[in-house]
C-alpha cells in the first residue's frame, strides 16, 4: 500500500463513527482479566507512524555514521559484552522452589547452584504494567507514571488506558455526521522516564527488546523492539473476540461480541466486524468427512472442529478507500446441535502494520516474513473468551501454546543474531495460564483433568531456560526473572460499596447501585471512590472536576480511610481481606506523584478488587464470590507475591528489587546509571 493510500485510510478511520458506537455496541471500554480496555482512536496513530518512519529513514545514514564513530571502545569499561534477559511473567517463587526441590526444573536449579537465585521484590501494587515499567526504568511508579492498568480522567472521571494515549486533531471540518481532521493527531507513550535499552543505545550498545510490557507505541532507539501490553487490536480495543452461533439466545458477553450465524443453502453465513463500521462476510460449509470449509476474503480454508486455523489475513474495506489489514484465527467449537464459531480478536497484521508496533517499522514485517504471522495484540491469550464460554479450557491452552511457540521463535532468532548487547524477551504464557487454571491446581484426575497444567507449564519454561543456556558464554550475563508471583482469587471486594455504606460515597436519590464507570454517583456528596485493581482516590477539590474534599483535609481523610480499611474482615469466613493500606505520599516520590492513587490497597491472598469495582460500579454488597475461570491473581499486597531472579552471575545481593535490574544492566556494560535511577547495582 502506498503512503498516500495509508493517509487516506487514516482519514477515513477518524471520521467513520460519529457517536462512538460499533456494531450496535457502545465502543467505550471494559476492564477485565488483564484489564482489557478500549483504545479510542487507535487509527489516528497511522499518520504519526508514517511520519516517524519517514524521519527515521532520512536520518538513518547520519545515525549509522554516529554509531560507527561511537562503537570504538564501547565495551571497554564493562564486565560483559552480552546480556540475555528471559522474562517469565508471573513465575511464582513458592511453586518454583517446590518443583526445583523435586527435580522437575533442572535448568533453573543449575542456575541457582552455579550462579544466584533469590526472590525478587516487586512493586506496589504488583501489577504487570507497573512492575515491568519499574524493571525498564529503575524508578518507582511516581517516576514512570504507571500506577495501574487504568487512569481516571480528572474532568469526566472516565477510566483511560494508563500506558498510551491518542489525542485526535483539534482542528476538524464538520460535514454533516462526518468529522474530517485538518491537523495531525498525536500518539503518546504515557510511561515516562527512560528505559535502560535507550540509555545503552545512546552509548552505541544495541538491544533487541521483544514483548516487554508498556512499549506501545514503539519509540525509536538504537536497536529493535516489538511492542507488547497495551498494543490494541484492529478494532481499537485491548482485545475483542467474535463468537458466532446459530443459537437464537443472544446474551451479551464481556470482552467480545456474540453474533448470529444464518443458514444459507447447506452452510451458514456471518459477518466479522473490523475497525469502526467495516466488516467482512464469510461462509462455513460442512464437508463429507467431518472437515469444514471457511470461505472468506475470496479464499477457502479448511476448518477441523476443535482445531485453530492458521492466521488468516483479512482486508477490511473502508468505503472505497484502501483496506485496513488484520489477522485472525478461526475455531469451530461446536457442530451439533448448534453451530458455534470462535474468532480471535482481529489483530494488527505484522506484515502490513497499520500502527507503530515495532522499531524500526520494518522489524515486525521482517519477523513475519521470516517466521510467519504472529499475534500482535498486547493481551493475545483470550482470557475473556474462556471466562464467557466462547472457548473451553482445551481451546485456551491450544491458543496459549501457539502464541508461546511464536514468541519462542522470535526470541531464539534474536539470540542467533546477538553477538553483543542485549537480547530480552518476556513470555507471558506463565501469567495467563495461572490466571485461568489456578482453580485446578493440585486437583486429581477424577476432580479435574487440568490439575497438572501449571506444573507442566513451569517444566516447559525450564526447557526454554535450558535452550537459552546454549547461548551463554563467559562474556554473557543471563537473567531469568518474573515481575511478581501468584496466589488464588476466591473473593472480590467492592470498595465502592464499602465507601457508600460508610458515608464516603453517595448515589443519586433512588439509586441503590450504580452502573459501570460511576454512572449514578452524586459527586457533589462523594469524598472517595475506587476503580481499577488497586487504587482508592479522594474526590479532591481543585483536582477532580467536581471535587469536594479541601486539600487541607486530604491527609486526614487518607489516614482515616487507611485506619478503617486495614485489616478489613470478610464476615463470611472471618478472614482478613485487606492486609495493608499504603498512603502513596509515603511510598512514592517523583515528578508524577500527583497522578498516583491516594491510597494503594494491599489485599490479602485470596482476595482482590471485584470485577464490578474494577469498572467503577457500586454494588449492594461489599464481598462477592469470584465464579469466573480467572481464579488466580497477584493484585494483592506485594509482600505476598514476590517474583524470582536467577542469574549465572555469582552474586549474593540482599533483598533485590525489580527496580535494581536497570542500573545493574547498565553497570555490567560499564555505563554509569543516571542519578535519577533509584535501584541499587546488584553486582
Amino acid at each position: 500500500m502506498h503512503r498516500w493510500q495509508l493517509l487516506l485510510l487514516a482519514l477515513i478511520m477518524t471520521v467513520s463513527v460519529p457517536h462512538g458506537r460499533q456494531h450496535g455496541v457502545e465502543h467505550l471500554a471494559y476492564i477485565g482479566p488483564g484489564a482489557g480496555f478500549a483504545f479510542l482512536g487507535s487509527f489516528l496513530t497511522i499518520v504519526v507512524s508514517l511520519a516517524a518512519g519517514f524521519v527515521s529513514l532520512c536520518i538513518w545514514p547520519f545515525r549509522m555514521l554516529w554509531l560507527a564513530l561511537n562503537r570504538k571502545g564501547r565495551f571497554r569499561k564493562g564486565s560483559t559484552k552480552k546480556i540475555i534477559i528471559l522474562g517469565l511473567d508471573g513465575l511464582d517463587p513458592k511453586l518454583t522452589e517446590r518443583w526445583m526441590a523435586e527435580g522437575k526444573l533442572p535448568h533453573l536449579r543449575e542456575l541457582a547452584e552455579h550462579g544466584y537465585y533469590g526472590q525478587l521484590r516487586t512493586t506496589c501494587p504488583p501489577l504487570s504494567p507497573v512492575a515491568w515499567s519499574t524493571f525498564a526504568t529503575g524508578v518507582n511508579p511516581a517516576g514512570h507514571n504507571i500506577f495501574d492498568f487504568l487512569n481516571r480522567n480528572l474532568r469526566t472521571y472516565a477510566p483511560e488506558l494508563s500506558s498510551a494515549r491518542v489525542r485526535p486533531s483539534t482542528r476538524v471540518l464538520k460535514l454533516g455526521k462526518w468529522q474530517i481532521p485538518l491537523a495531525r493527531p498525536s500518539v503518546e507513550l504515557r510511561r515516562k522516564s527512560k528505559p535502560f535499552w535507550e540509555i545503552l543505545g545512546d552509548h552505541g550498545i544495541g538491544s533487541t527488546i521483544l514483548r516487554i510490557p508498556v512499549t506501545f507505541p514503539a519509540v525509536p532507539f538504537h536497536g529493535r523492539l516489538l511492542s507488547a501490553m497495551s498494543t490494541p487490536d484492529l478494532r481499537g480495543t485491548q482485545g475483542s473476540f467474535s463468537w458466532f452461533s446459530t443459537d437464537a439466545k443472544r446474551s451479551p458477553v464481556e470482552g467480545g461480541l456474540k453474533l448470529p450465524l444464518t443458514r444459507l443453502g447447506d452452510g451458514w453465513v456471518g459477518s466479522l466486524p473490523g475497525p469502526e463500521t467495516a466488516s467482512i462476510n464469510f461462509q462455513i460449509d460442512p464437508g463429507s468427512n467431518g472437515e469444514w470449509r471457511l470461505h472468506i476474503a475470496g479464499k477457502a480454508f479448511d476448518l477441523a472442529p476443535g482445531e485453530y486455523s492458521k492466521w488468516i489475513r483479512l482486508s477490511f474495506p473502508t468505503a472505497g478507500i484502501p483496506s485496513a489489514h488484520g489477522i485472525a484465527r478461526f475455531l469451530l467449537t461446536q457442530t451439533e446441535p448448534e453451530i458455534s464459531l470462535y474468532v480471535t480478536p482481529v489483530e494488527i497484521d505484522p506484515e502490513n502494520p497499520a500502527l507503530p508496533i515495532s522499531h524500526p517499522a520494518h522489524y515486525a514485517v521482517y519477523l513475519s516474513k521470516l517466521l510467519g504471522s504472529f499475534a500482535t495484540l498486547g493481551m493475545a491469550e483470550d482470557t475473556w473468551a474462556l471466562n464467557e464460554g466462547a472457548i473451553n479450557e482445551d481451546a485456551f491452552l491450544k491458543q496459549a501454546k501457539l502464541i508461546q511457540a511464536e514468541r519462542e521463535a522470535m526470541f531464539f532468532n534474536a539470540l542467533d543474531r546477538t553477538r553483543s548487547g542485549v537480547a530480552a524477551c518476556v513470555f507471558d504464557t506463565t501469567d495467563r495460564v495461572q490466571h485461568m487454571f489456578y482453580r485446578h491446581m493440585g486437583a486429581t484426575g477424577a476432580e479435574s483433568p487440568y490439575g497438572n497444567v501449571i506444573e507442566d507449564l513451569y517444566c516447559d519454561m525450564d526447557r526454554i531456560v535450558g535452550r537459552t543456556l546454549r547461548y551463554v558464554n563467559k562474556e554473557t550475563a543471563l537473567f531469568v526473572l518474573s515481575d511478581h508471583g501468584f496466589c488464588s482469587f476466591r473473593r472480590g471486594i467492592n470498595l465502592n460499596a464499602w465507601l457508600r455504606q460508610n458515608g464516603y460515597l453517595v448515589l443519586h436519590e433512588g439509586r441503590s447501585e450504580s452502573e459501570d464507570y460511576f454512572d449514578g454517583i452524586d459527586w457533589s456528596r462523594t469524598r472517595a471512590y475506587t476503580f481499577g485493581l488497586s487504587g482508592l482516590y479522594l474526590n479532591l477539590q481543585g483536582r477532580e472536576a467536581q471535587g469536594i474534599v479541601p486539600p487541607e483535609q486530604a491527609a486526614g481523610l487518607r489516614s482515616e480511610l487507611k485506619e478503617r480499611l486495614a485489616g478489613l474482615h470478610d464476615e463470611a469466613d472471618g478472614q482478613i481481606a485487606i492486609q495493608a493500606v499504603y498512603d502513596s505520599t509515603n511510598i512514592y516520590h517523583g515528578p508524577y506523584l500527583d497522578s498516583a492513587p491516594d491510597l494503594i490497597i494491599g489485599y490479602a491472598p485470596g482476595y482482590r478488587a471485584s470485577w464490578s469495582a474494577a469498572v467503577g460500579k457500586v454494588t449492594k454488597t461489599v464481598f462477592e464470590d469470584n465464579d469466573k475461570c480467572w481464579s488466580g491473581d497477584h493484585c494483592v499486597d506485594p509482600s505476598a507475591v514476590p517474583g524470582v531472579l536467577f542469574t549465572n552471575q555469582r552474586w549474593h545481593p540482599e533483598n533485590p528489587g525489580i527496580e535494581d535490574m536497570a542500573p545493574t544492566i547498565l553497570r555490567l556494560f560499564g555505563v554509569d546509571p543516571p542519578a535519577w535511577m533509584e535501584g541499587r547495582i546488584l553486582a
